[in-house]
């Protein structure tokens, strides 16, 4: 899949009209570059174009594009200024390698096929594992799991899931833009009632607001060796060790959609911002993911690029209260700080995830976004 991902260019020269009043060249631009292994579109974008998201327009505005052809390392991509600046890329004797990504896939597989979105009802009444083989705590790979609930028949696969992240929504007058949160559950699912109680929280936000769906984690696939309640499967594969406590369900088989083209969106949530974090704890920085308030219902779609800032700090003004005494003046917020841009390649009804393109400082939960700049 990952080779459909690929910049559309057509014949042996491909010529690329660059258009100044949407897709501006760099001030450092190259006059040339060699496609190297392990560059992806958005890279290669952003040596030539000071708004790298823009790359779809590049060759949308071009009639003679026809044909889709493949972008590999070694090719050369040079920029002239016949009528105008262009792109163009030198014929080639023959491709070698993989065609050049739009972004690292590889590094998403991940997301896009082991992390989902659910209602909380559905995961709190699918199966679970009950126990493992000769009463151990922790399953691996080889051993007999135990679960209660499960109707299928023998030599079933099934996928085992462990609840991440769970999503409230908080009304703030305004139905269509609720403050969304997204709070840690707790990883160990046998020491907790369910698994996808929040860990202790003194933010006010426990418990409370509009459950939004659960995210879960495949952790492990299995197949079903004996029926009965509970029933016996063998643990095939497994990225974490399998607990009493997580939950079995179907394998997803869908097939996830390989294109991306980063663009613009029409509009921005008034309350867009991000809300957790997939693989960091206190601050995620470039090519990490980011869970993002914002979803299908708010139109939102993959390839869809936003501008991420921090809010501002709000800070005493002791200088003009001519006090003495600091922290006492006239309070006064910062304006907001640029962080970097953020590509949203999965989308779920209420939210949606991120991937951090670049950026000149670490994003943090509860920054928000804008149109991209």
């Amino acid at each position: 899949m990952i080779r459909k991902i690929v910049l559309l260019l057509a014949g042996m020269l491909v010529t690329v009209v660059v258009y100044a009043a949407g897709a501006q060249l760099r001030a450092n631009h190259p006059d040339s570059y060699t496609v190297r292994r392990g560059d992806t579109l958005w890279d290669i974008s952003a040596r030539f174009l000071s708004k790298p998201w823009l790359w779809p327009e590049i060759w949308q505005a071009n009639p003679q594009v026809h044909n889709p052809h493949l972008i590999y390392p070694g090719d050369v991509l040079n920029l002239s200024f016949i009528n105008g600046p262009q792109l163009t890329l030198q014929p080639r004797v023959h491709a070698e390698g993989e065609a050049v990504p739009a972004i690292p896939l590889s590094e998403l597989r991940m997301f896009l096929k082991d992390m989902r979105v659910m209602d909380s009802k559905a995961v709190s009444s699918a199966p679970y594992v009950v126990g493992l083989e000769e009463a151990r705590l922790r399953g691996t790979v080889g051993q007999n799991i135990y679960v209660r609930g499960l109707q299928g028949k023998p030599g079933q696969h099934w996928a085992i899931v462990r609840p991440s992240h769970i999503f409230r929504g908080f009304d703030q007058g305004d139905a269509n833009h609720a403050d969304i949160v997204g709070h840690l559950l707790n990883s160990n699912a046998a020491m907790v009632n369910s698994p996808w109680r929040e860990d202790s929280r003194n933010d006010g936000h426990y418990g409370r607001g509009e459950d939004l769906g659960v995210e879960v984690t495949v952790i492990g696939t299995a197949e079903t060796l004996r029926m009965g309640d509970p029933s016996t499967l063998l643990l095939l594969d497994a990225t974490k060790e399998i607990r009493t406590g997580d939950r079995i369900m179907p394998i997803d088989d869908a097939p996830y959609d390989p294109y991306y083209y980063p663009h613009a969106p029409k509009s921005v949530p008034a309350n867009a911002h991000v809300i957790a974090f997939a693989d960091a704890l206190d601050a995620a920085g470039s090519r990490q993911v980011v869970a993002l308030s914002i979803g299908a219902r708010d139109g939102v779609d993959n390839g869809q690029t936003f501008t991420i800032y921090e809010p501002g700090e709000t800070i005493h003004d002791d200088v003009a209260s001519n006090s003495m005494r600091r922290g006492f003046g006239e309070r006064v917020t910062l304006p907001d700080e640029y962080v970097g841009h953020v590509m949203v390649f999965r989308t779920f009804d209420r939210v949606s995830y991120g991937l951090i393109m670049d950026g000149l400082r670490p994003v943090h939960i509860g920054n928000r976004l804008r149109m991209p700049e």
